[in-house]
């Protein structure tokens, strides 16, 4: 039987490099994206480019609508942060946090992971160069695997015993830019941006793109995409 893994894939750098880990390491990807009413739909776009590209075995795209909670820049009517500095970006919860957002992933996932018999659910979680959600911590991460094999008739019946895979977790993200890279990973397919212009391309100033174009530029590499600024 061959070696299965679901993938959250967003379409950013950190989800796309841990498709492309995955990958290398034999496994048969089941893709996961979500359109969530977040503000809009580029990284979306960006997640089928990069399932294509990896050769995804299959890739669903689920809805659902986190605007009717709100509370975030990402969902609703609030302004995204732009400009602020890297002591800035790595203090508190910034208002891009998404209240819920990857309990309610990785719990699709887990559907997933069942339905297709998969022990492996590889999470883009990372703490290190992130935006201090507190849903990306090695700490929530394991509780909520421990949670996933109670909750699951496969890991009742032993069948399974589910693990959730975060190899970027203590990565930088210099280094995940190059791990990619090493993978043949087109980072010109990703997408980061929390706020796009038009004519496709990204802002340059909110927390997503700082984070990217100092990862790209301490790897020593030019960012593929396209920036305002």
């Amino acid at each position: 039987m061959s070696k299965k893994a679901v993938i959250l894939l967003s379409g950013g750098i950190d989800s796309s490099t841990v498709a492309a880990i995955a990958k290398k390491e034999g496994y048969e990807l089941y893709a996961l994206t979500f359109r969530y009413g977040q503000r809009h739909a580029r990284e979306v776009e960006a997640a089928i480019k990069v399932a294509a590209f990896l050769g995804v075995q299959q890739h669903l795209i689920l809805d659902f609508d986190l605007r009717a909670i709100g509370g975030s820049a990402l969902t609703d009517d609030i302004e995204v942060p732009k400009g602020r500095t890297g002591n800035e970006i790595s203090t508190g919860i910034p208002v891009t946090y998404v209240p819920g957002r990857n309990t309610i992933f990785l719990a699709f996932a887990l559907s997933l992971a069942e339905r297709v018999e998969s022990e492996n659910i590889f999470f883009g979680a990372n703490q290190l160069d992130y935006s201090g959600y507190p849903d990306c911590r090695e700490e929530y991460v394991r509780a909520f695997e421990r949670m996933a094999n109670l909750a699951t008739k496969a890991g009742l019946e032993g069948k399974i015993h589910l693990k959730i895979q975060t190899p970027l977790i203590r990565m930088t993200k210099t280094e995940i830019i190059k791990t990619g890279l090493e993978l043949g990973l087109d980072y010109g397919l990703t997408w980061s941006c929390y706020d796009p212009a038009p004519g496709d391309m990204a802002c340059g100033r909110c927390d997503s793109c700082k984070l990217r174009l100092r990862g790209f530029m301490a790897a020593g590499v030019k960012d593929p995409i396209r920036y305002v600024v």
